[in-house]
């Protein structure tokens, strides 16, 4: 499948080229055995929360950047305020671990690699930062929404409340229509070939470093026999 993705970046839609080159790395991490135990009910809402808590980590590092990427040709574009989720995730955090929810907050070492990296895409290279904001933000408008569905189902959240907020976009009316608009960004992207390449290929280290934060929570909350 990567081989044929990337044969001619020059003639296929780039966002068709990092989605199906990244299809393996996707697939790996949605269906770790952390986020399958998570979505069948099988795991306490503790174990939502820690989750929810490394979440805060990462966006913590992406959206920290915004502000100096904004005016970048290359990332400038994909900055848009409707996807902030960071006030989002403070929002849920308050509700699943009370006011003083920062008090022992800790990030997962795959977790601290994970805004590490970031951090250093958004100082270094606006490239590999889009790469990493693709990752998020559009499984945040697609698979995101199963998660919600099924934590508000498992542990009695009410609908798009306090506790599921982070996956509610309340700025974007038609979600499928902003993914088509997000995706026509890709298309357009201020990158040459090789540029591209090197996006893509950052975008499977997104799902790796998220893989690796699934598996460190599966070890944290192995399944009870």
């Amino acid at each position: 499948m990567d081989a044929n993705a990337t044969a001619a970046p020059g003639t296929t839609p780039f966002s068709t080229l990092i989605r199906v080159a990244s299809h393996q790395q996707h697939t790996e991490a949605e269906t770790s055995s952390f986020m399958s135990d998570l979505l069948g009910g099988r795991l306490g809402v503790d174990a939502f929360t820690r989750y929810t808590e490394q979440l805060w980590f990462v966006y913590r590092a992406l959206e920290g950047a915004s502000e100096t990427l904004r005016d970048d040709p290359v990332a400038g574009p994909f900055i848009q305020s409707e996807l902030a989720r960071t006030p989002e995730l403070e929002r849920d955090l308050a509700f699943l671990r009370g006011a003083e929810w920062r008090t022992g907050l800790t990030p997962l070492p795959a977790t601290a690699a994970y805004a590490a990296r970031v951090e250093e895409c958004a100082r270094e290279w606006p490239g590999g930062f889009v790469a990493h904001h693709y990752t998020r933000y559009l499984g945040d408008l697609s698979g995101g929404q199963i998660i919600r569905d099924k934590a508000e189902k498992t542990w009695g959240f009410a609908h798009k409340s306090d506790g599921v907020r982070f996956y509610v976009f309340e700025s974007i009316s038609n979600p499928a229509a902003f993914k088509r608009g997000y995706r026509e960004l890709l298309d357009a992207v201020a990158a040459d070939d090789l540029e591209k390449q090197r996006i893509v290929d950052e975008c499977k280290r997104a799902f790796e470093f998220n893989g690796a934060v699934f598996r460190e929570l599966g070890a944290e909350f192995p399944l009870s026999a």
